[in-house]
């Protein structure tokens, strides 16, 4: 089980002891999605400029365009994974390889959470429709969900993943 401190801020905010989540939760805090929260505090490590690490995971999160599908915070992630990992060639190992290590990361995601799913995560019914407009972030947003853990879970990881692989 991954490690990751938590406190509770007056706020009802959640802020975070170690960098990686520190900022991944204040890319969140400014209005971000989940997806560019937890891949945007990795940019120069990946040898990306702050903008391109923002545009790339932008239409990933809210289980991708709002659409409540896989978690955004997990889509960037598995983006983060694919820099560190990710196959270069059409071999079937070399596939096998980032796909074992997405598969490691769902497993723990879903140990952490219970599923992988937005729209579960948030209790959402199936079949709803949401708009693509964003939810207004208030106090009763951050309360309500359980996104800036999500973000700092996966940002913990991320991070991990990053020192594995020297990056």
């Amino acid at each position: 089980m991954l490690n990751y401190d938590l406190t509770n801020t007056a706020h009802g905010r959640i802020i975070n002891r170690m960098a990686a989540q520190e900022e991944a939760l204040a890319y969140f805090h400014r209005g971000y999605n989940c997806a560019q929260s937890v891949f945007a505090p990795f940019a120069a490590q990946l040898g990306l400029s702050e903008e391109t690490a923002l545009r790339l995971p932008s239409a990933f999160g809210a289980g991708l365009g709002r659409m409540r599908g896989t978690c955004g915070a997990f889509s960037g992630l598995c983006m983060v994974a694919g820099f560190c990992r990710g196959n270069l060639t059409g071999d079937p190992a070399d596939k096998e390889k980032i796909f074992s290590l997405t598969r490691e990361l769902a497993d723990s995601f879903k140990q952490e959470f219970g599923t992988l799913l937005c729209r579960e995560l948030l209790h959402l019914n199936e079949g709803e429709t949401e708009s693509a407009r964003p939810s207004a972030r208030t106090a009763a947003y951050y309360s309500a969900r359980p996104c800036e853990h999500c973000v700092a879970f996966c940002a913990k990881l991320a991070e991990e993943l990053i020192k594995q692989h020297s990056i």
